[in-house]
C-alpha cells in the first residue's frame, strides 16, 4: 500500500493565535492541493511551543480548544496531527490530536518531559504514563486520550513527541513495535544547536529500523519567541534509510515535504538524494540571520543600531545583520521580505535597481552603525570599521566620545580632591570610556525605533571582560551565545567563504577593548589568557562541569599549556566565573547556538554570591 505522508514546518509565535492558526490552515491547504494522505505539523503548534508560564494559565488551554475545530474543519480528505496543550482532570499535557477527514481520532500525550539543557516543560506539564488510556470529553464528545494509537488508511500510526524519541531503550517506539505500528510521526519542538541534525538523523533512521516502521518527523521554525531557534528540519525514514529531508533554516513561514512511502515493500517506496549543510560556520550564518530576522519582524523594529568599533565582536553582527538582508531577499523575494518586516513602502524605488544595490539600500535602512573613539582609539579600528560598513553599505557615523568621558572624570576628581591616574584608578578610567558610549547610541535607537545590537561574545560573558551600562547595553546579545575563539575564525571563513571583503582590515587586527592608553598596546589575550585556553577551561567547567582540579588534570594530560601557567589560568577563569555572575544576569536576551551557553535565564544557573570555589582553587595550587 503506497500513501503520501507529509511534514509541514511552521514559524510560529507565542499566543499569535491568527497568525498561528493561518500558518496551519495554509499548511493544510497545500498538503491537500499536493494529495498528501497524511500530514503532521510541529509540536504545540496552536499556541506556539514557548509560552513558558503561560502555560500555568487555563485560559490558554481554552483558547487552543476554541480553535481546534477550525483546523478541523479544514481537514476535508486528509489526515492531519496538530499539537496542543490540554487539562485532562485537572493536570496539563502536551498533546498531538489526529484528526481524519474532519473528525478527531483522539489525543495522544507525551510521555518525556525535557527538563535539561534549555527546557523546563515539568514546570507546566505532566508526563502521560506508557500503556494507559482513558477519554476526555470536548464539546460534548468523547475521545481517546493517552498512550493512543490509530488505525486509518490501512494502517497504524503511533507517536514519540520530541524529548520522547531522545530516550533511548524508554522510548514509545518500542512499544509502538509490538502493537504493529507502521508509522510514527514526531511533532518537535526541538531547539538548534551546532551539529544537533546529525544527532536527529540517528534517531530517526535508527528509530525507523528498531522500530521497523515509517518514521515522520517535523520540528519547529524560526526565532520562535526570542532565545530558541528552531531549524524547521522534516526528516522522513524507513526501515533504517533517510528517504527525504528539506534544507533547513529557512525564511519562508510554512515549509512542506512530502514523500510517497509503499507500506508493503519498502524499496518502492520514494527516495530524494539528500543535500544539507553540516558545516559549523554554514549553520551559525543561517541560523544567526534567520533569529534576527524574526526577532525585527515580530518585535515590530524598524531596524538595527550597532556600536561599531573595528573590532571582531561588533564586525560579526554587522556581517550577520547583512546576511539576514541577503538571504532573506534571495529566498523570500524582495516584495515577500519587505512586507514581512513592514516596510513594503520602500519597494516601488527598490525595484527598479540590480540586486546588489537592492542589498545595501537595504542595509542602509536596517543597519545604522556608529564609530564612537577616544584619545585611545587608533586609526586602524576606525579605518576596519568605516571599511567594513562602507562594504555592506550600512549607515555609518563617527564621533568622539572624549568631552562626555572628560566631563565625568571632572565631577569625580573635584569629588575626591585627587586626580584619577591609571595607576591607581585603572578600571574606573576604562569603564567610564565603555559607558559613556552608552547614551548617544541609545538616542540613535530610538530615533530609528530601532534594536541595539549587544556585542558580548560568550567568552566575555564567562569572565566578566564587560562593562555593564556600557559595551552590554542593547535589545538583543546576537552572538553572547558563541565563544570569541569561534568568532575570530569565523570572520576569516566569512572573508572568504560568504565574500566580505572589507572584513580585510578587521581580520589584520588583535582583538583590543582600546580602553587603557594606546602606548600601553592593550590586547584581550593579554588582560585574560589566550582564548583558545579560555574556551577549552569553559568547556570542561561550565558543559561538562568540572572542578578546577578535574580541569587542570585533564588539560595537563594534554599538554595545552605548562602547568604553572595552566594552574594560573585555570585559577583566574573560576574567579573571574564566580565574581561576575551578576552580569550574566543583565546581559540582553542571546541565541542559544551552541551545545551549552552561559544564559542563566535558558541554561546555566549559578548563584550571584557564593563561596567562589575558594578551597578547590587552595587545593589545585598545592598540585604538582
Amino acid at each position: 500500500m503506497k500513501l503520501t505522508v507529509a511534514g509541514a514546518t511552521l514559524n510560529q509565535t507565542p499566543i499569535d493565535w491568527e497568525g498561528n492558526v493561518s500558518h496551519i490552515l495554509e499548511a493544510i491547504e497545500e498538503a491537500r492541493e499536493q494529495q498528501v494522505d497524511i500530514l503532521c505539523l510541529p509540536e504545540l503548534c496552536v499556541t506556539g511551543y514557548g509560552c513558558e508560564d503561560l502555560f500555568l494559565s487555563d485560559w490558554i488551554y481554552e483558547k487552543a480548544l476554541e480553535i481546534l475545530p477550525r483546523i478541523v474543519s479544514a481537514c476535508q480528505n486528509i489526515t492531519v496531527a496538530v499539537s496542543l496543550p490540554i487539562i485532562h482532570r485537572g493536570k496539563r499535557y502536551d498533546t498531538a490530536c489526529l484528526i481524519h477527514n474532519q473528525s478527531i481520532l483522539g489525543f495522544t500525550a507525551k510521555q518525556f518531559l525535557a527538563n535539561d539543557g534549555v527546557h523546563y516543560e515539568p514546570r507546566w506539564f505532566t508526563p502521560w504514563p506508557a500503556y494507559q488510556q482513558e477519554q476526555i470529553e470536548i464539546n460534548g464528545q468523547l475521545y481517546d486520550f493517552g498512550d493512543v494509537t490509530y488505525d486509518v488508511h490501512g494502517i497504524r500510526i503511533g507517536f514519540e513527541i520530541c524529548e520522547d524519541a531522545w530516550r533511548e531503550n524508554l522510548r514509545p517506539g518500542w512499544i509502538h513495535r509490538t502493537r504493529g505500528v507502521n508509522l510514527i510521526l514526531n511533532p518537535s519542538a526541538s531547539h538548534f544547536a551546532f551539529g544537533k541534525t546529525r544527532m536527529r538523523e540517528r534517531l530517526i533512521i535508527g528509530g525507523s529500523e528498531d522500530f521497523n516502521c515509517a518514521y515522520l518527523f517535523v520540528n519547529l521554525l524560526g526565532n520562535e519567541a526570542g532565545r530558541m531557534v528552531y531549524d524547521g528540519e522534516i526528516l522522513i525514514a524507513q526501515q533504517g534509510k533517510l528517504l527525504k529531508k528539506n534544507n533547513r533554516l529557512s525564511f519562508k513561514d510554512i515549509n512542506l515535504l512530502r514523500c510517497e512511502i509503499d507500506f508493503a515493500d519498502e524499496h518502492k517506496s520514494e527516495m530524494a538524494a539528500v543535500t544539507d549543510e553540516y558545516d559549523k560556520e554554514v549553520e551559525f550564518a543561517k541560523a544567526e540571520s534567520l533569529a534576527l530576522f524574526d526577532y525585527l519582524r515580530k518585535s515590530r523594529s524598524r531596524g538595527f543600531v550597532l556600536s561599531l568599533s573595528g573590532g571582531a565582536d561588533s564586525s560579526s553582527c554587522a556581517v550577520l545583520v547583512s546576511e539576514m538582508i541577503r538571504r532573506g531577499v534571495r529566498e523570500l523575494g524582495l516584495a515577500t521580505f519587505l512586507d514581512k518586516l513592514g516596510i513594503s513602502s520602500a519597494l516601488p524605488e527598490l525595484r527598479q535597481l540590480d540586486e546588489q544595490t537592492v542589498l545595501r539600500q537595504l542595509a542602509k535602512k536596517l543597519l545604522i552603525t556608529a564609530y564612537q573613539g577616544t584619545i585611545n582609539s587608533s586609526e586602524n579600528t576606525l579605518k576596519a570599521a568605516q571599511t567594513l560598513a562602507d562594504s555592506i553599505g550600512a549607515t555609518f557615523h563617527e564621533w568622539k566620545i572624549d568631552d562626555e568621558v572628560g566631563g565625568y572624570t571632572q565631577k569625580i576628581e573635584e569629588a575626591l580632591r585627587r586626580k584619577l591616574s591609571w595607576e591607581q584608578d585603572d578600571i574606573a578610567l576604562q569603564n567610564v570610556q565603555a559607558r559613556a558610549r552608552n547614551p548617544a547610541i541609545w538616542m540613535l535607537a530610538n530615533i530609528h525605533n530601532a534594536l541595539l545590537l549587544t556585542t558580548s561574545n560568550r567568552s566575555e560573558g564567562d569572565v566578566g571582560y564587560t562593562t555593564m551600562d556600557g559595551d552590554t547595553s542593547g535589545s538583543i546579545a546576537p552572538i553572547a551565545g558563541v565563544d570569541k575563539y569561534f568568532l575570530i575564525q569565523w570572520l576569516k571563513w566569512a572573508e572568504e567563504n560568504l565574500d566580505y571583503p572589507g572584513l580585510h582590515p578587521v581580520n589584520n587586527l588583535q582583538p583590543t577593548a582600546e580602553l587603557r592608553p594606546l602606548e600601553q598596546s592593550q590586547t584581550d589575550e593579554t588582560d585574560l589568557m589566550p582564548y583558545a585556553v579560555l574556551v577549552e577551561i569553559e568547556r570542561l567547567a561550565i558543559r561538562d562541569r568540572h572542578g578546577p582540579v578535574e580541569v587542570y588534570q585533564i588539560m595537563k594530560a594534554e599538554e595545552i599549556v605548562e602547568s604553572q601557567l595552566l594552574k594560573a589560568y585555570i585559577t583566574k577563569f573560576f574567579q573571574l566565573w564566580s565574581r561576575n555572575q551578576w552580569k550574566r544576569e543583565r546581559i540582553a536576551p542571546s541565541f542559544h547556538m551552541d551545545d551549552f551557553n552561559v544564559d542563566p535565564r535558558s541554561w546555566c544557573r549559578f548563584p550571584i554570591l557564593s563561596g567562589g570555589y575558594q578551597k578547590e582553587l587552595e587545593t589545585l595550587d598545592e598540585m604538582s
